[in-house]
């Protein structure tokens, strides 16, 4: 085991299953890469699969597989248990995780009311323990026009033939060699619909007190043990907590648990559910944002273990890293720590942490994976671009290239460092400009308020990757075409970044850009900030929260968060943060000038003031695009290339990615 991280690295031996460490893949779905008319596993999943598994998680679980997609289906190329055919296709999953050391593992699933939240279904909504009206069946009900359906509910017979339906399931597994399997018993689905009182309205020995709810589970656990014999793992995953007034709380989770924990290996806590559309606190801590702590559902891994000491637990949200889990473990908190994001970002994160290789682990700051994918967190990932080439790439790394090159990366911020990353990893040699003392760019600004601690953690990466990589670093050295050319390099990749904005107002420029605004001041005077994007709340709720009066001026109708404001974003915890703080937004509001402290702004044709403000700008970036191109000839033409905010003004993803899809290449 590790040296370093001996809890996390800690083997343990489960029934019929040797666990290498303590280190999990929470399951994503298969995100597309199943067989969209089999539901079988194919190729495309092995690739996407393969990094995780070589990476060096003790086990890959892939998510959300259906015990029958005919009834229960609501993810794109979902992978379908319900009959033996499925068998020889699971096998080559099995024997994949194998090669690896890893143990392959499916979370089987049935979605009940949720069934039909991807597509109108011609014979009516899914199947749950009550007929009910979700939140998703109102969305789609409004938009087609007609009147809302309940779901089906099941009747005492539909109840057994799905308890069988989840055996066979199981069943299926084993013959085709998995050691382990998983139960989605958490966010919603059918196994938490039985538990709910929201779902759950029966009045037969399925319905009423917590333990005739709990029968469902309880008959499910014991057929598949039937099915599967004394050597299969059984890990269980539930949401301690729905999060959502009237569902199922903590107390009556830690209740049931103590009536499945005699047939269940390993419990695996999360948090949250879905199908909530329009009540986004609900389904986010599934999947929690920035704005959540990090190791969000440990306190309540933590009771479940206290209670249940016999118990192993497993627990996953927001988890960072195997030092973080080493830590957990170590405590008693739980047994083994699951991650997705952060191996998303970097599926080989605990082999570079056993091999002393931290620095080379790019980490997960909990931004839009998911809001870009299609189900399945196939997204495009900010840290780790390559993971979107799993067919191009299948063990999650470039080759080398034909011809080593010398090259020179001008640039120090997320697009220049990706770029002089990608480059090493291809065998090129690398010199990196950077005009400032520090590497990082505008992350560095990015990371300073205190919820940014995802942030901190990334600029750390980005400042002690490159030295380390081997990377030439000419720091406080501004570039200029004859420097560059003076060295004769084969190819430059020009990633200069971008400017701040500054708006055509009298007075603006007299005015701080946001970011660089001591939150520490002794100003006495109350401030104000031009624009109510992410720069500027968060900065807002920096300054406010250090004792400033902060109001914010928006052009727009409304906070300009984009992403950050859908369902898993967290954008409404900034809005709800700022009004906790008593931060005014005021949106259609144009700023008219700035003087002697007093700023003049327009709202609905009336002309206003705010005297003895600071002003503070937050009102974009204009690329530096002039700068950048004036490289064009300081190495071969046709091998000089411009990334990144200096091309177009974009995000940290949008930057990664575009470096990343130019270097690639060279």
């Amino acid at each position: 085991m590790s040296r370093n991280y001996p809890h996390a690295y800690a083997p343990i031996q489960i029934r019929g299953a040797y666990y290498k460490n303590r280190l999990e893949l929470s399951p994503p779905g298969a995100g597309g890469t199943g067989d969209e008319k089999t539901g079988f596993v194919t190729p495309a999943l092995l690739d996407y699969f393969r990094p995780f598994a070589r990476g060096g998680a003790a086990v890959v679980t892939v998510g959300n597989c259906s015990i029958d997609t005919k009834e229960c289906f609501d993810e794109p190329g979902q992978i379908d248990l319900s009959s033996d055919d499925c068998i020889p296709a699971l096998a080559t999953f099995a024997r994949m995780c194998d090669t690896y050391g890893t143990i392959g593992q499916l979370e089987i699933n049935h979605c009940g009311a949720t069934q039909g939240n991807l597509v109108e279904l011609p014979d009516g909504n899914g199947w749950a323990p009550s007929p009910v009206i979700t939140p998703a069946e109102r969305v789609r009900a409004r938009m087609a026009n007609r009147e809302p359906r309940p779901t089906r509910e099941m009747s005492i017979a539909k109840v057994e033939e799905t308890i069988q339906k989840f055996a066979d399931a199981a069943g299926r597994c084993k013959k085709a060699g998995y050691k382990s399997v998983m139960f989605h018993g958490a966010h919603g689905n059918l196994l938490a619909q039985f538990l709910s009182p929201v779902f759950n309205l029966r009045t037969d020995k399925y319905g009423g007190s917590l333990h005739n709810k709990a029968r469902f589970a309880v008959e499910m656990l014991d057929a598949v043990r039937a099915a599967i014999g004394e050597d299969v793992v059984i890990e269980y995953r539930i949401s301690s907590d729905e999060m959502a007034e009237g569902h199922t709380r903590f107390p009556e989770t830690l209740e049931f648990i103590g009536l499945i924990k005699d047939k269940v290996d390993i419990l695996h806590v999360s948090a949250g559910l879905h199908d909530t559309q329009g009540e986004p606190w609900v389904m986010r801590p599934m999947i929690p944002p920035y704005t959540y702590p990090q190791n969000y559902n440990r306190e309540r891994a933590r009771i479940i273990k206290s209670t249940y000491p016999d118990l192993l637990i497993n627990v996953v949200g927001a988890n960072k890293s195997p030092a973080q889990a080493d830590e957990i473990i170590a405590s008693g908190d739980a047994d083994f720590v699951s991650f997705m994001r952060a191996l998303l970002g970097d599926p080989f994160m605990p082999q570079k942490y056993a091999t002393g290789c931290e620095y080379q682990h790019a980490p997960c700051i909990r931004c839009q994976c998911l809001q870009f994918s299609d189900g399945g967190f196939s997204g495009p990932c900010t840290v780790n671009p390559i993971v979107n080439y799993s067919r191009e790439y299948p063990d999650g790394r470039v080759p080398k290239a034909s011809v080593a090159k010398r090259a020179a990366v001008i640039g120090g911020g997320p697009a220049g460092i990706t770029a002089a990353k990608t480059l090493i990893e291809r065998g090129h040699s690398v010199t990196l400009y950077e005009k400032s003392a520090a590497l990082g760019g505008q992350i560095q600004k990015a990371a300073a308020p205190r919820m940014k601690q995802d942030m901190r953690e990334y600029l750390a990466y980005l400042q002690a990757y490159p030295e380390k990589a081997g990377v030439l670093l000419k720091l406080n050295t501004q570039a200029t075409p004859e420097l560059i050319a003076a060295e004769g390099y084969d190819t430059l990749i020009v990633a200069v970044g971008a400017e701040p904005a500054r708006p055509p107002i009298p007075g603006a420029e007299n005015a701080l850009w946001a970011p660089d605004y001591p939150a520490d001041s002794k100003d006495s005077r109350d401030i104000v900030i031009l624009g109510a994007g992410a720069i500027g709340i968060e900065c807002a709720i920096e300054l406010a929260e250090n004792g400033k009066k902060v109001t914010i001026l928006e052009m727009n109708g409304a906070p300009n968060l984009g992403m950050d404001l859908s369902a898993l974003g967290g954008g409404d915890d900034l809005l709800k943060k700022c009004n906790e703080l008593g931060v005014e937004i005021i949106c259609d509001a144009r700023a008219l000038g700035y003087n002697n402290g007093e700023l003049r702004y327009s709202k609905n044709g009336a002309e206003n003031a705010i005297s003895n403000c600071e002003l503070l700008l937050a009102t974009g970036m204009n690329p530096l695009t002039s700068y950048a191109r004036s490289f064009q000839n300081a190495a071969p033409n046709t091998e000089v290339f411009i990334v990144g905010d200096c091309l177009k003004v974009g995000d940290i993803r949008t930057s990664t990615r575009g470096a990343f899809d130019l270097t690639r290449g060279i």
